[in-house]
């Protein structure tokens, strides 16, 4: 390249300037002011920065001496070249030198009208930093100016690129902008927002954003939806440059395009010519697995062209736009599921209130009734007594759902069917390796049942330990889980249920008193079947009718000698066996009435049967105590069903369980004569 000049030749006032390429486009042009050094280099403080890692944070600079202009190696690590040549010591510059720095050329020229390079034109309208024309390359075809993988905003050295003020500026834009996509309840509202982030205060004319109906792997322009957009005038949008879209969704790229308007693979010319396009950014909706759709952002004729900052800040928009769009639509999703989960749990609550109603007219149902309507309005803690089988269970989902705590969940617990180290755990909850198996932290009975109704059946065989932690929770002390040492406090109503003696129990020292004292707020005697025996007509009819709902065998009714058949029975498994029995005839029965040939009931004990034992001891006319009493029972009942443990406890009316602790405390076992234990 000649030199047409000498610096000699210059005057102190003649304006001169340095020419910025990056990435391969003649870009950034800088007025070099007489008097003052131009210092050159990769940190933010130099007042032309390269943002190119081979060059030094202070590369090189440029003054004048003596109306000459120099340029002077800062000692940078890859050096300085003037026309293919290393800077050693102060260089003279000339009109049209070409500074090369790594990958970058900054040319030192008189005159900016004429261009660098044959095929490299400076357009007016568009200014630099400097309030200068910028450089732009002239072509019949729509120009992709820019390619952007990543933004400058998403690593640290973007405010070095743009420069410190405009970087506060559109960070604290882009800082007010993520806050309000964070407080959006739909994509369309969140589409707005970002759309009036993007056009307001901006050059841009208008904006766009167009969605994929569901993830694709090959998504087409054609199957994206315009879910937003947003204009600064009167104009109307027109998708536009389906060859730039496609690129975009292909690349994950976002582009910056010129000279729309000559694009001859745009589809329609007529909305084209009426909009008028000036320069277009399209930029991606992407986070790392998947693409949401584009962003279109464009001015029109009479507008200023969009430039490298404008695709960076719309790139960082729209990648904070799809972190936004993907955690909407995962709440969304939750939201989904817990209405549909509030649903289901209304309708399970409500299936549960209308299996907990009590069945029977008799004046002991009455009776019953009554106390539950007086004990469940006053949150107190319940003791519900009586036989296995009698509907204990029943009778706490009745004061659950007759309380105020109807709408929590009500939660059951059998602690007769866990050893001690389950039972803690089951009641307050574990942690994670607390004990062998523990792999994970388990929530307890008492945290579940917080703000409802926890019922605990076969109260009386906790043990002491557990007995006394159950009791400071009773107490409102709060608990920790099993392995654990935070405190948790819960408000739970606690409903319990016991066949057991637990009077006899505290005597045997094998049940706390106070514990007992506590429990014994409200007692709930629920009464046997056979001290009801009114209530079996209706109480056969409700699971006939339950039970033939749920099989193919619609049966209807019972006939007159299968009613009186159940009503001569003494049920000693109480509601649970009469339940049991109806099933198992409505299973059996060949015909839509019942008959006493379909009902299977029992060979246990008969009332006159029941009654001989009594009777034995009456006429004996001698001082027995309870527990002999029991004892002899028990023993009786073992010898009548040849010590088969399950059949006696059933006509005892008490668990298997309860009957092994009693044979323990009577010291009784089976005598060696009469063979193996078959229970």
């Amino acid at each position: 390249m000649s030199r047409e000049w000498t610096n000699s030749e210059a005057v102190s006032d003649q304006s001169v300037y340095l020419i910025l390429r990056d990435e391969l486009k003649w870009r950034n042009v800088f007025r070099l002011a007489p008097g003052q050094v131009t210092t050159i280099g990769r940190a933010p403080t130099n007042r032309v920065v390269v943002p190119d890692d081979i060059c030094s944070r202070h590369h090189c600079e440029i003054y004048q001496a003596d109306g000459e202009w120099m340029l002077r190696d800062l000692g940078s690590r890859n050096g300085t070249l003037i026309e293919g040549c290393r800077v050693t010591d102060d260089w003279p510059l000339s009109d049209g030198d070409q500074i090369q720095i790594g990958e970058c050329s900054l040319v030192f020229t008189l005159d900016i009208s004429r261009p660098p390079d044959s095929d490299i034109s400076l357009e007016s309208g568009t200014e630099t930093c400097d309030g200068l024309p910028s450089v732009t390359r002239g072509s019949p075809e729509p120009e992709i100016v820019f390619r952007r993988h990543k933004t400058r905003y998403h690593s640290g050295g973007g405010a070095e690129a743009i420069g410190r003020d405009r970087a506060s500026q559109e960070l604290a834009k882009m800082y007010r902008l993520a806050l309000e996509m964070g407080s959006t309840r739909d994509i369309k509202e969140l589409s707005e927002i970002v759309l009036e982030g993007l056009v307001s205060e901006s050059k841009v004319s208008i904006g766009a954003v167009l969605l994929l109906p569901k993830s694709v792997e090959q998504p087409e322009p054609s199957q994206l939806q315009i879910v937003a957009y947003r204009t600064a005038g009167d104009e109307t949008y027109e998708k536009v440059s389906n060859s730039l879209s496609t690129i975009v969704l292909n690349d994950w790229e976002a582009v910056l395009a010129r000279d729309i308007k000559e694009d001859s693979r745009l589809t329609d010319k007529a909305s084209l010519q009426k909009l008028q396009a000036y320069s277009v950014i399209c930029a991606p909706i992407r986070t790392k697995d998947a693409i949401y759709g584009l962003i279109h952002l464009y001015t029109t004729q009479g507008g200023s062209h969009l430039e490298l900052d404008d695709l960076d800040y719309t790139l960082a928009v729209a990648d904070q736009f799809a972190v936004a769009l993907e955690h909407l639509k995962e709440k969304i999703h939750l939201q989904d599921g817990l209405a549909k989960a509030k649903d289901e749990a209304k309708t399970l609550r409500h299936q549960l209130a209308i299996e907990s109603d009590l069945v029977g007219d008799s004046p002991a149902m009455q009776s019953l009734k009554d106390t539950i309507a007086r004990v469940a309005p006053t949150d107190a803690t319940a003791l519900i007594r009586g036989e296995s089988g009698v509907g204990k269970e029943l009778v706490a989902r009745a004061i659950h759902f007759s309380s105020d705590r109807r709408t929590g969940p009500f939660v059951c617990m059998n602690c007769a069917a866990l050893s001690e180290t389950l039972l803690e755990s089951e009641l307050f909850g574990h942690e994670k390796g607390s004990f062998t198996g523990a792999a994970g932290r388990k929530i307890g009975k008492f945290e579940q049942a917080d703000r409802g109704t926890l019922f605990l059946d076969e109260v009386g065989e906790m043990s002491l330990p557990i007995q006394a932690k159950f009791l400071r929770v009773l107490e409102g002390h709060p608990f920790e889980r099993v392995g654990g040492g935070s405190p948790i406090t819960v408000d739970v109503r606690v409903v319990a249920a016991t066949n057991r003696d637990l009077e006899l129990a505290i005597e045997e020292k094998t049940f706390r008193q106070d514990l007992f004292f506590r429990l014994f707020v409200m007692e709930i005697a629920v009464p046997a079947l056979r001290d009801h025996a009114s209530d079996i007509p209706v109480l056969a009819h409700y699971f006939l009718q339950k039970f033939s709902a749920k099989t193919s065998n619609r049966v209807q009714d019972f006939s007159d000698a299968a009613i009186k058949q159940l009503m001569e029975y003494q049920w000693p498994g109480n509601i649970r066996e009469l339940q049991n029995t109806i099933e198992r005839a409505v299973i059996l029965a060949r015909n839509a009435t019942i008959e006493p040939a379909d009902i299977q009931l029992s060979t246990r004990t008969s009332s006159a049967k029941a009654g001989a034992v009594g009777e034995s001891f009456k006429q004996d006319n001698r001082d027995i105590s309870l527990n002999r009493l029991e004892r002899e029972h028990i023993l009786n009942t073992l010898e009548r069903t040849n010590w088969n443990k399950s059949t006696a406890a059933q006509i005892l009316g008490i668990e298997r369980s309860t009957l092994d602790r009693k044979l323990k405390r009577y010291k009784v076992s089976r005598p060696s004569r009469s063979g193996r234990d078959s229970g």
